[in-house]
């Protein structure tokens, strides 16, 4: 059981890091004008819920199986990608809007944003991967 859910969570840490590049590289596409605001943030706004719910499903299969570091671990991650949703002013595309985000700095807020999620899913795949070798070993 332990195994299967290390495996799971490990699936899909792989698909959020690749989720995380794909945002890396649309906004570094939007910054070198290589496409425009409005294509940039139609791509990014549909990636928007399924990060979350993969998010969040890492962190409830760490709940049941009761890995309590772990969940800590992501519990503020699914908890800012929820704030970040739930925030979006009303009347804006989704959490990336193109009227403003050239505005105040964003891009370069959503850039780092992004690197930061790439390095945070890329600490937590080797935990996962670690986990689950221990978890295969000791079955």
């Amino acid at each position: 059981m332990e195994a299967a859910v290390f495996i799971l969570s490990l699936v899909d840490c792989c698909a959020l890091i690749f989720l995380s590049v794909y945002f890396i590289i649309t906004l570094s596409d939007l910054e070198c004008d290589y496409i425009n605001a409005r294509a940039c943030c139609s791509k990014l706004n549909k990636w928007v819920i399924p990060e979350m719910v993969a998010q969040c499903l890492s962190t409830m299969l760490m709940l049941v199986s009761m890995h309590w570091f772990i969940l800590l671990l992501n519990l503020p991650v699914a908890a800012w990608n929820i704030y970040r949703y739930l925030k979006v002013p009303m009347g804006n595309m989704g959490v990336f809007d193109p009227t403003e985000i050239h505005n105040r700095g964003l891009l370069k807020s959503h850039m780092k944003e992004a690197m930061i999620k790439l390095g945070y899913h890329l600490l937590c795949f080797f935990i996962y991967l670690y986990s689950m070798i221990l978890a295969l070993i000791n079955d």
